[in-house]
């Protein structure tokens, strides 16, 4: 077997690490605030009977390879994608307040968060020019859908298909998810808004994320805009020459995007790429407090390219989609997107390979 498949399966295994401490902690099961009409809220349970079901309880089933696939990497891939949740999806077990199909609530989380990370590795090879394999990763979510919707029909009055949407919207949507990504999403949305299984009340909604996860999508072109710097020279986006362009929107003041312009800066490598030529912060602020951004000014640093929408449209344009401050996105020399609403992390961790 190959180095890569035997990275792939013990990806498979052992990616769980990546998403225990402080990611496993910030996404706690989902709240509840997308239902179809069906109570989501949390049942008490007594003693005994949490320790029966506690023992009852089946765990995550972990996918093998078969070994036909023996060294072919892309097929083993396919398939891991193609079956993922076969075994979970066609186990019995009881869908509650604390367990999905039989399954702990928190299990299903890991499970869901390892599938998404395996998502995520494979679209890393997406380029704006080869695009591929970002639509086998979409491809494996709709299934994956699917296969959700298939069981609730099957079983209406089950909260499997609540369950699992709020958890899947939780992951790859809310804009605190260390692990969200609306190209990922948005398949997902689509299939929810035209879904049999979902309530009316919900479907105008999941219309809504669907529209707004396809504006901004990977490999599109960035919309142009001009803004304003401290001495009043105006610019534009598109006038910003650079092998790759770190757009982040951005407001004075804001802790987290402190947080943002600390982990910038101290990422040796940024300083040098901008220096180069290879590399242009351009750090806008999209609201109406001018005066409050020029007193803040000076907290910017001065080999980024910092702005203001004089326009004062931005936001309200729908050009990007802006849920909420702070948001960075990557563009390359054609100002195609290459990641939106991005975790930081993710976008040092791109630059240090260029």
């Amino acid at each position: 077997m190959n180095k890569s498949l035997t990275y792939l399966i013990a990806a498979i295994c052992l990616c769980a690490c990546s998403f225990e401490g402080g990611q496993q902690g910030a996404l706690t099961s989902s709240t509840g605030t997308k239902t179809t009409g069906k109570t989501t809220g949390k049942t008490a349970i007594k003693p005994a009977a949490s320790a029966a079901r506690e023992k009852n309880a089946r765990a995550f089933p972990m996918i093998s390879v078969p070994a036909v696939y023996g060294n072919d990497t892309a097929e083993a891939r396919n398939y891991v994608l193609g079956h993922y949740w076969d075994a979970f999806i066609n186990g019995d077990g009881v869908t509650d307040a604390e367990m999905i199909l039989g399954v702990k609530d928190k299990e299903v989380e890991q499970g869901l968060a390892n599938y998404i990370l395996l998502l995520s590795t494979l679209k890393q090879k997406a380029t704006p020019d080869e695009p591929g394999p970002l639509h086998e990763a979409q491809k494996s979510i709709l299934h994956f859908f699917k296969q959700i919707e298939a069981k609730q029909l099957a079983d209406t009055t089950s909260l499997l298909y609540v369950k699992m949407s709020e958890m899947v919207s939780h992951y790859l949507y809310d804009p605190i998810s260390p692990v969200r990504d609306e190209d990922l999403y948005l398949p997902f949305a689509k299939a929810l808004a035209d879904s049999p299984c979902t309530g009316e009340d919900m479907r105008t909604a999941y219309r809504y994320e669907a529209k707004m996860c396809a504006t901004n999508t990977f490999g599109s072109k960035a919309p142009d805009f001009r803004f304003s710097d401290i001495k009043g020279r105006k610019g534009s986006l598109y006038e910003v020459k650079a092998e790759y362009t770190m757009l982040f929107f951005s407001n004075p003041g804001c802790e987290s995007c402190k947080a943002i312009v600390r982990e910038i800066r101290s990422h040796g490598r940024i300083d040098s790429l901008i220096a180069e030529g290879r590399l242009a912060v351009v750090n806008i602020y999209i609201d109406e407090a001018v005066q409050e951004w020029r007193e803040y000014h000076r907290n910017y640093p001065d080999t980024w390219i910092n702005g203001y929408d004089y326009t004062f449209s931005l936001r309200e344009s729908g050009k990007y989609d802006i849920r909420a401050i702070p948001s960075l996105y990557l563009l390359d020399s054609s100002k195609r997107v290459l990641m939106k609403d991005a975790v930081t992390e993710n976008v040092l961790s791109f630059l240090d390979t260029i």
